[in-house]
């Protein structure tokens, strides 16, 4: 359950700001994948009404985090098996061309966000951090998209970033924290990038989302959140 309900960003509307902090705490794992989100518990948190609540709620179901259930409910999503390899299936198909994009469009400046994402990494590897090991990994994978100057793309893929990142959080970073494949693969990413060598990217790209996605379904089936 969420800890710390503070608002930020007050230029925002009210109904953005809730759904800016529950965004963040759905991500970070705050609330568990299907766990229910008690409207009324989070108005009273927040000290607003529950419309601000509602509204927040239903922009977070148009991320696919959220889904309501008439007379039952608001519940943080739970991905199928399907679901996740669709998003899978999708992650190798764009990113790729969005890195290869961003190194034709500001490579430095992606050279240094994902030596940034790298370092954090380490850390949260040292610390046992998984949330701050999901966040660095989400902005190491979102920094191709950010750089690669195609709205289109960056659109489709901010589709689908929020889920992306929840379930990094909740179904690999624990154990991704612990052992060094994942890191090893990221730090190669860089390097393939880096020589601008999208063959080898591609092809790694492919076996780390592949072997993301086998590990989801495997955390998925043993009840692991």
């Amino acid at each position: 359950m969420i800890k710390n309900l503070r608002l930020e960003t007050p230029s925002q509307s009210l109904a953005s700001r809730v759904a800016q902090r529950l965004r963040g705490a759905i991500i970070d794992g705050e609330f568990k994948l299907g766990e229910m989100i008690p409207e009324e518990t989070l108005a009273s948190g927040f000290g607003v009404s529950r419309t601000p609540v509602r509204e927040a709620l239903n922009q977070l179901q148009l991320l696919g985090l959220v889904v309501i259930r008439p007379q039952r409910g608001s519940y943080v999503f739970e991905p199928s098996e399907d679901d996740i390899s669709d998003i899978c299936e999708f992650r190798c198909v764009v990113e790729p061309k969005a890195a290869e994009l961003a190194y034709a469009h500001d490579r430095e400046a992606t050279i240094l966000a994902l030596q940034h994402a790298i370092e954090e990494m380490a850390l949260a590897m040292r610390e046992r951090d998984s949330v701050r090991y999901g966040r660095a990994d989400t902005q190491l994978h979102e920094a191709f998209f950010q750089h690669c100057g195609n709205p289109y793309l960056q659109v489709a893929y901010a589709n689908a970033a929020a889920k992306i990142a929840t379930l990094r959080t909740h179904l690999s970073a624990p154990a991704d924290v612990l052992r060094p494949q994942g890191f090893d693969q990221h730090s190669a990413l860089l390097r393939y990038f880096s020589e601008g060598n999208f063959e080898a990217f591609e092809k790694l790209m492919t076996v780390h989302v592949t072997d993301t996605r086998d590990n989801y379904l495997r955390t998925l089936k043993l009840g692991i959140r």
